[in-house]
């Protein structure tokens, strides 16, 4: 079952017109000035009140009809710092940066979703907070609006998210209890042992060689020290050193990326990472020191907001069409630190049209415009469910 959402012709309209605008003028991590003033003017406009600047560039609406429950619901503002190689009309305009995540769909979907509500504050009695986040890609503005006081400026009893999927077909949701996305941990390393000349790598310690042994020790946490039925997943991502052929460097620096499942298997990563780091500086006597830096916390849905989640899109697509049971994933969510200060829950909307849509993060990704009335709906329905109308 699938029914066209309620959503009138001239809210669609206005949707696809701010999603391609944000897009082709796409801002990064705490410089989305220009998008949070699409998104205040908007929300003036349907005379709901705006307060900005929580997190720099973070814009909180909020829309009140009478005493009543209150709910978030949140949606990112942010692009990546990558080159869209797409040819649409409103591809990026701004050279190395595109939305390359969706964001600008999200974005949309909730400004349309908050036009509807405020034509129809009748279908529902509370309070309704439309926040919109900057630098979730890497930054954690999720973190930031949260220790900047965003519920208790704007009290609420349960926080909601969504985020488009290209892999899952235009039409579906998908959602989970429990969590939802990995524990996201980010680490340098810096290896320093004793220059020398190439030809004579015995007068020196080479760090390259110790990078390439240290490498290979770290991937053995997740083949030879975590439990086959746990996750983690332990990648370097960069590798830095040297500057000329026939020098031994005298340090080397590795970068990367740690995702686990549960806060018990991250803390046994990191205290892994720690011991091969000194156990393999120890073998080539050379110093390594680890930089390890928590980032996100897992995104962790809580039973009832997951129940309320999937019977709100159950309501538009049929409950065949919503998936309930996914695996949880091993990217990350800022959205984590709202659902570390309230129940909530996270859910994943339906956006491919065939096998070869380009992913999430691809050069040549574009969000699919055909969803936008459906991500709406999903909203408001949700609204009507939570804070029904007396």
């Amino acid at each position: 079952m699938y029914r066209d959402p309620d959503i009138a012709d001239d809210i669609r309209q206005d949707m696809l017109a701010w999603r391609r605008d944000i897009h082709a003028v796409p801002e990064t991590a705490f410089e989305e000035h220009r998008t949070a003033g699409i998104v205040a003017q908007a929300l003036g406009l349907m005379d709901i009140e705006v307060q900005r600047g929580l997190a720099t560039t973070g814009v909180v609406g909020t829309l009140r009809n009478g005493d009543g429950p209150s709910i978030a619901l949140r949606a990112d503002l942010d692009a990546l710092n990558m080159q869209e190689l797409g040819k649409a009309a409103h591809a990026s305009t701004c050279a190395g940066k595109m939305h390359a995540c969706g964001h600008d769909g999200h974005t949309a979907m909730l400004l349309g979703a908050a036009a509807h509500l405020s034509r129809n504050r009748d279908a529902f009695r509370g309070t309704v907070h439309f926040v919109f986040q900057p630098a979730e890609e890497n930054e954690g503005g999720g973190r930031v609006m949260v220790e900047e006081g965003l519920f208790d400026q704007f009290p609420a009893d349960a926080v909601y998210g969504m985020h488009n999927f290209p892999q899952l077909p235009r039409g579906k949701f998908a959602i989970r209890a429990g969590t939802m996305t990995a524990f996201l941990d980010n680490f340098e390393i810096v290896i320093t042992g004793k220059g020398a000349h190439g030809a004579q790598p015995h007068h020196g310690i080479d760090s390259v060689v110790v990078s390439a042994h240290l490498i290979t020790a770290l991937q053995t946490i997740a083949s030879r020290r975590t439990d086959p039925t746990d996750s983690v997943v332990v990648s370097i991502t960069q590798i830095h050193g040297g500057d000329t052929w026939n020098v031994l460097p005298e340090s080397v620096v590795l970068r990367g990326t740690i995702r686990t499942l549960n806060p018990a298997v991250r803390d046994r990563t990191q205290t892994a990472m720690r011991q091969i780091c000194e156990g393999v500086g120890t073998t080539h006597e050379a110093r390594i020191a680890i930089d390890y830096r928590p980032g996100y916390p897992g995104v962790v849905n809580t039973p009832a907001e997951t129940d309320a989640a999937i019977a709100a899109a159950a309501q538009l697509v049929g409950a065949d069409n919503v998936k309930t049971d996914i695996k949880p994933a091993m990217g990350s969510e800022d959205f984590a630190f709202m659902l570390e200060k309230r129940p909530g829950a996270y859910i994943g909307i339906g956006a491919g049209e065939s096998a070869e849509d380009p992913p999430l993060h691809n050069p040549y990704y574009d969000f699919n415009d055909r969803i936008l009335p459906l991500g709406a709906a999903y909203w408001v329905a949700l609204v009507a469910q939570q804070l029904p109308a007396r």
